[in-house]
């Protein structure tokens, strides 16, 4: 077989799959498709070839998510290559594009004034679709109240040769695991649980709508060389104990910011024991520990899900490079956790964070202790972390048990598929029914409550209760916009157990339910097949693939629409230091991006910057007076809303400056966190850490995320005062910047603040934004 040349032009789509193959590939089976992406490239041999530079070059081992991401650079000859310290410039395979944040990609992208996309690209309608009854009627409302923005998706994504996955399709990271992510592949994707395809060996890594902007229009992209954080997992895993109850164990341990600039890379004996879906749901929520992204090498299981979803030519070929798609012997880690399955016990965590972990034998107790509602209001499985068909499964053989014993749930129950494809055949074997009447309501294939996306009408805002998750995220308000709502995340099995027992002081382990007969019986440990036993029913068709040709397409954006607007370049820098910017707002404590710029009911503006602006900040709690969208307008000496004094600001050409905390910016990849201050008048962002991904956006669009050198200076900062920034005439990587503060009662302080610019995203600040810079090249 070493004689063979392993050039594979795979195309990769929506069922069943084709392979052109070279002549010396001919023997191999090739397969009919009727629909198919544009050809995306596995090229396992140029990445064997990039691989091989780079070991020669490096002289030692390679881990895996280093033989991925070097496999993929632009220039494996010359690039400085240094973990956690260099800026490489890569060639990603391909781009996906969930719906609420493919309108701005999109936007962006025509005002590049390209006319194709350079890389396979799709678009995945998931995040607009509001659950408030159930599934065919949900879905039936949202394409009537989105239409406008589905029919500018669609016919943009024909117009610059971008697939579109219309809605009901289901959610963007459950797509690409049945159909564009492979063994090897560097996926970027504008949402921050792109790190699902990890689950399928995968590099797959979350972004703004800017950075999918540079793939589309065939740029290298720039990533940080990631540090590599290995997990080895011994034991294997058994009863109770689920793949969720990994990352729920690591997020503990790690927090929400111990992965930044790094990739998790689990490896070890224990691997072998979690099954391909489990390993994404690992992955997926790997997002919450701020990590670049999570891999797991190739094995077994990722050869079975790829062979149960129409891909075995793409198994085939992976074995035959499986060195390549594994650690090296001996290779060297940054930082190495060890976890023992056999001793890893369920567990749930929050409320309010993801990494407030506790067992879930304890979580009665700590509850109780804590003054957290014990009566859990609303049990909810599915999610783009846990809504596999053996998620389901093992959820429908709790269920089943409960109704054999005469029992329903006691909470509220809720069921979210993951796809079309999930829906249809948990539908045919079955599981649909048993989990609908022990309870639950069946919603749409689509996000829905994870993102906040629930008309929710049990509570009212304010009432304090307790509702238990299968999701990955659970900040202040984030499932339905109430603040006082205690949220957990846990596992489909332990959600479900504990909706059947309506408490969270159950311990599915040790305690006992009682019958409609009266007699006490216990659960037995959850049961589930990984894989359906036919063949998975792919449900309705629901993909439309771009023309061949699209020029001759026209793409509508009305300007009295108030849900998508097209975009106008931002300004320049001017060329000086950036004088007396007004304080806006000092935060206090944590503030995600949900705090920036909150999604529920402000998804349908996530095409229009002028209008979402009107949610900058308004979660993000004032030091001053510890109130929400409360600050003080310094020219008018009024108390008003962020979005409101920014404005003001603006219109009275007075630019102005957020201070900020640790970790400021965690949680989702919305650029609109980032777009909002800049088209609001804001310049500088200064805080004592950022989160990856908004610190990029940040730089993208042409403002300057600074730190703190000494993260004391935070408390010099007043709300009232005025900071000049000096230094960007000779802004040069490496060099900190200064910030002059005076205060009202004439004193100053002058303090340092660091940055992580290189050469490049210097060029951005000047040019304006990104695109900006790219247009400039373009002539």
């Amino acid at each position: 077989s070493s004689s063979l040349i392993y050039t594979l032009q795979l195309a990769l789509g929506h069922g069943a799959r084709r392979l052109h193959v070279s002549a010396a590939f001919s023997a191999k089976a090739k397969v009919s498709m009727s629909r198919f992406e544009p050809a995306s490239y596995i090229n396992y041999e140029k990445m064997q070839s990039n691989v091989d530079i780079v070991r020669k070059r490096l002289n030692r081992p390679l881990t895996l998510s280093e033989k991925i991401v070097y496999g993929h650079l632009d220039d494996p000859h010359n690039q400085d290559i240094d973990r956690g310290r260099t800026y490489l410039r890569l060639r990603p395979d391909r781009v996906a594009m969930q719906d609420a944040t493919a309108q701005m990609a999109m936007l962006q992208f025509i005002s590049s004034g390209l006319p194709k996309v350079a890389v396979p690209s799709t678009i995945h309608c998931d995040h607009l679709i509001e659950a408030q009854t159930g599934g065919p009627k949900d879905l039936a409302r949202a394409k009537e109240v989105n239409q406008e923005v589905y029919n500018f998706l669609a016919s943009a994504g024909a117009k610059y040769g971008v697939g579109f996955w219309k809605p009901g399709s289901g959610i963007i990271h459950q797509i690409i695991l049945e159909n564009y992510a492979y063994p090897g592949v560097m996926l970027i994707g504008t949402d921050s649980h792109t790190p699902n395809g990890g689950g399928l060996g995968g590099i797959c890594i979350g972004v703004g709508g800017a950075d999918a902007v540079d793939v589309m229009a065939g740029i290298p992209w720039e990533l940080k060389c990631p540090k590599v954080i290995g997990v080895k997992l011994t034991g294997r895993l058994s009863g109770w104990t689920s793949p969720k109850d990994v990352i729920l164990k690591v997020a503990g341990i790690l927090t929400v910011k111990g992965g930044t600039g790094a990739i998790v890379e689990y490896h070890g004996p224990g691997v072998d024991s979690i099954s391909c879906t489990g390993m994404a749901t690992i992955c997926n929520m790997g997002a919450e520990i701020g990590a670049t992204t999570s891999v797991f090498p190739y094995n077994s299981r990722m050869k079975s899900y790829l062979e149960k979803t129409g891909r075995g030519e793409i198994a085939a070929v992976a074995d035959e490079f499986a060195d390549l798609l594994v650690p090296d012997q001996g290779c060297e880690y940054d930082e190495v956790i060890e976890l023992n399955l056999d001793e890893l016990k369920p567990h749930i965590n929050g409320p309010f964070t993801p990494d407030l972990a506790h067992p879930v034998s304890e979580i009665g107790a700590v509850a109780k202790k804590s003054g957290w509602p014990l009566e859990v209001k609303v049990g909810l499985i599915g999610s783009c972390t846990n809504s596999s068909y053996e998620d389901m499964g093992r959820a429908a053989s709790l269920a089943k048990q409960a109704l054999d014993k005469g029992l329903k749930c006691k909470a509220q129950f809720t069921v979210t598929p993951g796809s079309e494809q999930i829906r249809a055949t948990i539908e045919r074997d079955g599981y649909s029914k048993i989990l609908s009447d022990v309870g639950g309501v069946v919603l749409a294939n689509a996000c829905g409550p994870c993102i906040g996306q629930w008309d929710r009408r049990d509570v009212k805002k304010g009432e304090k209760n307790t509702i238990v998750t299968s999701f990955n995220r659970n900040f202040t308000a984030r499932n339905d916009a109430n603040p006082a709502t205690h949220a957990f995340v846990t596992s489909p099995e332990i959600v479900t157990a504990l909706a059947i027992a309506g408490t969270l002081n159950f311990n599915p382990e040790t305690d006992y339910l009682t019958a409609s007969n009266g007699e006490k019986f216990k659960l037995l440990p959850p049961d589930g097949d990984e894989l359906p036993a036919k063949d998975f029913d792919p449900g309705q068709d629901t993909y439309q693939h771009p023309p061949a040709d699209g020029t001759s397409l026209k793409v509508d954006v009305s300007p009295q629409s108030n849900r998508l607007q097209l975009l106008e370049p931002f300004d320049k820098w001017n060329g000086h230091d950036l004088e007396d910017l007004q304080v806006l707002i000092k935060v206090k404590g944590k503030c995600t991006t949900d705090h920036i710029s909150a999604a529920g009911p402000w998804l349908k503006f996530r095409g229009h910057l002028d209008n979402i602006s009107n949610n900058m900040l308004i979660g993000a709690v004032n030091i001053e007076n510890d109130a929400v969208n409360k600050i003080k307008n310094q020219l008018t000496g009024e108390y008003a809303g962020v979005p409101d004094v920014a404005r003001h600001y603006k219109a009275n050409g007075l630019s102005w400056v957020v201070v900020g905390d640790d970790n400021y910016g965690e949680g989702s990849s919305r650029e609109h966190a980032a777009l909002e201050p800049r088209h609001l008048g804001g310049r500088v962002i200064i805080v004592k850490s950022f989160a990856r991904i908004h610190e990029t956006n940040l730089k993208k669009q042409g403002l300057l995320p600074l730190t703190f050198t000494n993260p004391s200076d935070y408390d010099k900062i007043r709300p009232d005062d005025k900071i000049s920034i000096r230094g960007l005439k000779n802004f040069t990587p490496g060099t900190p910047l200064t910030a002059v503060v005076k205060h009202s009662d004439g004193s100053k302080d002058t303090m340092e603040l660091n940055h992580t610019f290189n050469e490049t995203q210097i060029q951005w600040f000047q040019a304006g934004s990104a695109l900006n810079r790219m247009k400039e090249l373009q002539h």
